[in-house]
């Protein structure tokens, strides 16, 4: 018989025995690797069981078993002697006296700095949990950047430790769940570790969810035994049709794992009898032309379901994985689903990252995943540098670990692969951080769209780009990719201290006046003891600190007074006699109220905000009258320039008759004035009337006055009046 019939593919956990011996070690390893090899790895072994000595797990088991059982999971993988080698000592820098140096003594340099980059960073102390794990997990990440295999010997570290979590305290076993579900099982993923993501992902569900695991896996099994007959009819067919057509092949009964079934019925809202691919088959054969071959026997044989379609070896997902998947109508109409692949790409699919070892010097190209895996370890490294803190890079890149793809082109015809809901800045980003950093525009599909809109499978999109353009803040709102986030985070964080800095420096100069000085008299030497005495590295920390509102312009001021004490007695100016012009153009360090909308022409009052800068307010704004003793010391007295650079949001209430089309004649109208709609919301209705308040764009008093009164002169408008 051409195909054959092989059982479900059992996870890594299938069998793996409590105590794994360094005898049974060596004997796995003999089978692929050379003696000299095997040996490095029992020097090993003596090496670390020496270091752990009296060290014993939670489990009460001695110590070395844990990084034996590791080694194991490696061996398993065809991982290099070097990888199973560090395996072996993983913990040793971590969790006894023994230094890095002495490792790359015994063992050399390549496995000294493998261990270090899986140890984890005991030796410094963290403000929180949260920020220990962050911290760990960027020079992870680092190091993994430098070489591969230690994210892989860190996959298998946590493999065995969720495998033997019983020992474990409960809280810690739920937060180790937690953390694995959330950052663990996601990499082995993203690396195509199929296998090995699964038992992660079966292992954690089982930990935070035992009772919701029990359920699901009481009805697959229950619906196992309904369909075994129909499943087995449906096997046999394949067979019959395929030996018909001449194909060899392989075929594995497949059964989709508890945490996928829960996963889909949490996401699309599904009952359990809902989820069409709870079972089905995987059908292995030569090559990539026969692939194709299957799928038309097997669309013949049962009728294809429409939309379930998935052709991944013309576009590969990210982590390399090619096959064509389908799922059918089955016997009695059961939904069956099909993947088809060759004895490469099956390869691929189970090992991902680690195939590239696995079948090293083997026929057959497995340079796809490691070719993919750099690709993402470059865009991981851009994350990295645009990070500020080892939270906002481990947010970063958990937000790229989840992504369900669509394939979009660019204008030469390129596919680039997007997570689903990626707008048109994901994609210029996608495309080069310079691209995403200076786009003001796109053509989806030759017709221009704005930069918000949400893309879909199959678009072609070209991206419109000019030197003056720069990210907006506003990007962060839908922009749903880790590199475009972490790249306009960064652009927005600069620009602002930059900003801050100009602020912070024209906020000491008015605070000076009142000395008939400016920031130029503060000599070389004041400077220094100032900064020296506020605990500050240079004279720019110090305007952007003043900037952000994080020290006072006055206090400061009065502290170099009362550091110099030659300068000046106070003349009878004041501060309040000479207040900070505000432009307009200051940027992200200064800012309205939402709560009041001070316009040109207003009598404004500026109050500091710690890390925002300065936010001005109308004088007779209710947050400053209520607030005017406790925060007095922060008030900045601030007025308009006469000139300023920019428009300002204004909010104004219109009673109409509630008549259709009159909001489309108020907004006519408004437009005719040049200003632009921010926001309209239809307050109340009363019978005949209706109350519209809209959010919008003027230049100053004069020009919303003016506004107003053409409003108030359009037909069924009752009232108009600013808030």
């Amino acid at each position: 018989m051409a195909s054959v019939v092989e059982p479900a593919s059992k996870h890594l956990a299938a069998h793996h025995p409590s105590r794994f011996l360094i005898s049974d070690l060596c004997a796995l390893l003999e089978t692929y690797l050379d003696a000299q090899h095997v040996k490095s790895v029992y020097h090993a072994y003596l090496f670390s069981a020496t270091a752990h000595e009296g060290q014993t797990r939670l489990t009460g088991e001695p110590y070395i078993y844990h990084p034996l059982a590791v080694a194991r999971v490696l061996a398993g993988m065809h991982m290099d002697a070097q990888t199973i080698v560090a395996a072996v000592l993983h913990d040793v820098i971590e969790d006894t006296e023994t230094a890095k140096g002495q490792i790359t003594q015994e063992f050399g340099k390549d496995v000294a700095e493998l261990v270090d980059g899986v140890s984890k960073l005991t030796h410094l102390e963290f403000g929180s949990k949260q920020e220990a794990q962050a911290e760990n997990f960027r020079k992870m990440m680092l190091a993994f950047a430098k070489d591969v295999r230690v994210i892989i010997i860190k996959l298998a570290d946590r493999l065995h430790n969720m495998r033997t979590l019983s020992g474990v305290a409960l809280e810690k076993r739920k937060r180790v769940a937690r953390e694995t579900l959330d950052i663990y099982a996601p990499i082995a993923l993203r690396l195509g570790m199929h296998e090995l993501c699964m038992e992660l992902e079966e292992l954690s569900f089982k930990t935070l969810w035992p009772r919701r695991y029990e359920v699901l896996q009481d009805s697959v099994k229950r619906t196992n035994v309904n369909r075994k007959r129909l499943l087995q009819e449906a096997e046999k067919n394949l067979c019959e049709r395929l030996d018909d057509a001449g194909i060899v092949s392989r075929i594995h009964g497949r059964e989709k794992n508890i945490y996928s079934i829960y996963r889909k019925m949490k996401e699309k809202h599904l009952q359990f009898s809902e989820v069409f691919d709870v079972f089905g088959f995987r059908i292995v054969v030569a090559d990539v032309d026969t692939c194709y071959r299957v799928l038309g026997v097997i669309h013949n044989l049962y009728k294809p379901v429409p939309g379930k379609f998935k052709d991944y070896i013309a576009i590969p997902k990210k982590n390399a994985y090619q096959s064509l998947h389908t799922v059918l109508f089955g016997p009695k109409g059961i939904p069956v689903e099909v993947q088809i692949r060759s004895e490469e790409m099956d390869q691929v699919a189970q090992s991902g990252i680690a195939a590239h070892w696995m079948y090293k010097g083997g026929k057959g190209d497995h340079a796809g995943p490691h070719t993919r895996t750099k690709e993402w370890l470059k865009t991981v490294s851009e994350i990295q540098h645009s990070s500020g803190s080892s939270l906002e890079f481990l947010e970063s890149v958990k937000i790229d670990l989840f992504y369900d793809e669509i394939y979009v082109f660019t204008p030469r015809g390129d596919i680039l692969e997007l997570p689903v809901n990626a707008t048109a800045v994901d994609f210029a980003y996608a495309v080069h951080s310079d691209i995403g950093n200076h786009c003001v525009g796109a053509r989806i599909n030759r017709r221009l769209e704005p930069l918000s809109t949400i893309l879909e499978n199959g678009q072609t999109i070209d991206i419109i780009t000019a030197p003056e353009g720069h990210p907006s803040p506003d990007w962060l709102n839908f922009i749903v990719t880790a590199k475009a986030r972490s790249n306009i985070r960064s652009y927005l964080k600069n620009l602002q201290t930059e900003e801050a800095g100009q602020l912070g420096r024209r906020l000491l100069d008015q605070a000076l006046i009142a000395y008939e000085k400016t920031w130029e008299d503060v000599s070389k030497r004041d400077l220094a003891r100032l900064l020296k005495e506020l605990q500050l590295e240079s004279e720019q920390q110090l305007f952007v600190e003043v900037g952000l509102g994080d020290r006072m312009a006055p206090f400061v001021v009065k502290h170099l007074v009362s550091l110099r004490g030659l300068w000046m007695k106070l003349r009878s100016r004041s501060e309040r006699k000479n207040p900070l012009a505000i432009r307009g153009t200051e940027g992200m360090v200064v800012s309205y109220g939402k709560c009041c909308h001070p316009i040109p022409g207003d009598s404004v009052v500026g109050v500091m905000n710690a890390g925002k800068g300065l936010v001005v307010h109308h004088v007779k704004c209710r947050n400053i009258v209520r607030h005017r003793k406790k925060s007095r010391d922060k008030w900045i007295h601030v007025y308009w320039d006469s000139n300023p650079g920019s428009e300002f949001t204004a909010e104004i209430s219109i009673k109409t008759a509630n008549e259709r089309g009159v909001l489309a004649v108020v907004a006519a109208k408004i437009s005719e004035e040049s200003s632009n709609i921010e926001n309209i919301i239809l307050d109340e209705k009363f019978g005949t009337t209706t109350t519209i308040t809209i959010l919008l764009t003027v230049k100053d008093r004069d020009h919303l006055a003016n506004l107003i009164r053409a409003v108030r002169k359009t037909p069924k408008v009752y009232k108009v009046k600013r808030i």
